[in-house]
């Protein structure tokens, strides 16, 4: 190879794709693994002692609060009030006995026909008779409330799990394992934690308004759900330097499951007017972070920066790079100072639009 073929290829223009550093309003997002929760999730167990007669629920099925659930077998139940009815008859028919005996007595001893000591007897036996029949009562009340405890009813509106029990068990109020888990899935809660070091942010963007929290799929490739920030732990974790947080989703669409363990992506804030370029532009140095410039004549220097926070494949650049410049984003690894580059594909404008597209 000839001398002048050896320095045409050494001036050949190295190609290389470039964005230009803009301004824009750059969101400051944090990401954290969580898990989906339940606000309410409820065991039901039975009330009263008995033989499950009848299950009315479909395993995974939608219940309102008051739906019924299952039965009890209400026989013995119908019977103990029937028993409570009778003795409280009874004790109302004694009372009212006892009342016309004190009304007599007293009108004796009105005439003089009658002593002191009978009239205040018969007063005492009309209040007795008066507690016995308000503990007749009582005891009526307690028997109708065991009745309707046999209904077995659901505490929440939710959606209902596997059953636990099966029909003809005889079941009891101290067992362990209730008949089934109803679960609240509309709204439901996502816990995940966040670094102690966002602390001061979150505490200052809950005071103006909630904050908005945005499910994504574990690996935070989908998109699930849109939420707002309910509440922040009382403390750090001292162990992990982490702090608990808790946003609540409507799950409307119930895209979002209890136990599913997604990403939760946190709006702090937003930066007005930064300065950025794509995040694929910055390479690492000795010297800390740096960038190619292309200069007049398509000729490249390195600029050291220093960078703020990133967004969607964008970052902020609060020093060493300035509105307008054109940033080398692909081919670095061919450069240094006074390269002279082209590029194929114009300005890379394609590079920079995905992440022009998610900040607007």
């Amino acid at each position: 190879m000839s001398k002048t073929r050896a320095s045409a290829v050494e001036r050949a223009p190295v190609p290389v794709q470039t964005a230009t550093a803009s301004i824009k309003d750059l969101p400051v997002v944090r990401s954290g693994l969580g898990i989906v929760s339940p606000l309410t999730a409820v065991d039901v167990k039975v009330r009263v002692d008995g033989q499950l007669q009848h299950i009315a629920f479909t395993e995974g099925q939608d219940v309102n609060a008051g739906d019924i659930l299952a039965t009890i077998d209400p026989r013995p139940y119908a019977a103990a009030v029937a028993q409570a009815q009778a003795d409280y008859d009874k004790e109302l028919a004694q009372l009212a006995q006892a009342k016309i005996d004190e009304a007599r007595a007293q009108k004796l001893t009105t005439t003089g026909s009658g002593t002191t000591q009978a009239a205040q007897t018969a007063a005492a036996q009309v209040q007795v008779m008066d507690a016995t029949a308000a503990s007749g009562k009582a005891a009526l009340d307690t028997a109708k409330l065991n009745l309707e405890f046999a209904t077995i009813t659901a505490p929440i509106s939710g959606r209902v799990g596997l059953r636990q029990q099966q029909e003809g068990g005889i079941l009891r109020t101290t067992d362990a394992t209730g008949v089934v888990t109803v679960t609240q899935m509309r709204p439901i809660a996502l816990e995940f934690a966040l670094t102690q070091d966002d602390l001061p942010d979150l505490m200052e963007g809950q005071a103006k308004a909630q904050l908005s929290v945005s499910a994504y799929s574990r690996d935070g490739a989908k998109h699930l759900a849109d939420g707002k920030l309910s509440a922040i732990d009382s403390q750090v974790d001292s162990s992990t330097g982490m702090v608990k947080l808790k946003a609540v989703f409507a799950n409307d669409d119930l895209t979002l499951w209890p136990g599913e363990l997604v990403t939760a992506n946190i709006t702090l804030r937003t930066d007005a007017n930064s300065t950025v370029i794509p995040s694929s532009a910055i390479q690492n140095g000795q010297a800390g972070p740096y960038v190619f410039v292309v200069k007049p004549g398509n000729k490249v220097a390195t600029a050291s920066v220093t960078t703020g926070n990133a967004y969607a494949g964008l970052t902020a650049v609060t020093q060493g790079v300035s509105s307008g410049e054109i940033i080398v984003t692909s081919g670095q690894s061919r450069l240094a100072d006074g390269t002279i580059v082209s590029t194929p594909g114009g300005d890379g404008k394609k590079l920079a639009a995905t992440g022009e597209e998610a900040v607007q």
